[in-house]
């Protein structure tokens, strides 16, 4: 199985501006994602981004960079830009991993290609972990997703789901009722023909309310692969006090 893997880093955020070129121990975040993904089983790893300023750092850490425009809706935006400047067959494999993601364990880029790999009925793959409290669950910042005895993805919201109809209607306590809530974890595979479908739609009643763009593929009828990630996948840098955290668990201060 051949994939490639994409690293779509825009210079502008509204939490923390410039955030691919953090420094974490010494070194950008975005080099730092680079150097995960090139520990994964990709053909080939490269940063997409709008910003030149990117670009350098990653050429000047030995990646490869692509430049792309700078007025694009999202990262799937992005990336077919991408997949259609390499002439990637519509078959071909494209691993999305975002550039504020520096924890990402290879293992996982790898196990999220190979399921859509081993899925030919799915044109995308992600990954999920459990839920395990209850603040976890109710917290909108957070996305769930439930799925078939298949791993197909039934639904992604930022509401509890599923809803216990009985347990959630008694007074809130710390812990989860029996059950399985998950957790979904942002990383993707998708099929290049995907990406090229995908540009073409109008965003989705769901995916607008919701503010979900995975919505978006499922409103018109694509098939999602979910299982849980083989690893432990950290969190990404939205915030300073992320930014912070990572900043101590490279450095090898994290209590």
């Amino acid at each position: 199985m051949n994939f490639v893997v994409v690293i779509p880093a825009r210079f502008g955020s509204s939490r923390l501006p410039g955030k691919p070129l953090a420094d974490l121990a010494g070194v950008p975040m975005v080099v730092q994602v680079l150097r995960r993904c090139a520990q994964s089983k990709a053909a080939r790893v490269l940063v997409a981004t709008d910003d030149e300023r990117i670009a350098e750092a990653v050429r000047a850490a030995g990646g490869e960079a692509l430049m792309t425009r700078d007025d694009h809706a999202s990262g799937t935006d992005r990336l077919q830009e991408v997949a259609a400047a390499l002439q990637l067959d519509e078959q071909d494999i494209v691993v999305n991993v975002q550039g504020d993601e520096p924890l990402i364990p290879a293992r996982v880029i790898d196990q999220v290609a190979q399921n859509l790999a081993n899925n030919p009925e799915c044109a995308i793959a992600t990954l999920c972990e459990p839920i395990e409290t209850r603040d976890d669950l109710f917290n909108a910042n957070i996305v769930k997703v439930v799925f078939d005895q298949y791993g197909k993805a039934l639904y992604f919201s930022r509401a509890p789901i599923p809803w216990h109809r009985d347990e959630f209607a008694r007074e809130a306590g710390s812990e989860l009722p029996q059950g399985s809530w998950w957790r979904h974890i942002g990383i993707y595979a998708y099929r290049v023909g995907f990406l090229h479908q995908f540009v073409q739609w109008s965003p989705a009643e769901l995916e607008q309310i919701e503010a979900l763009e995975q919505l978006r593929a499922m409103a018109n009828g694509v098939r999602i692969h979910v299982a849980p990630a083989c690893e432990l996948v950290p969190g990404g840098v939205d915030t300073d006090a992320d930014l912070r955290r990572v900043r101590a668990l490279l450095t090898g201060q994290a209590k």
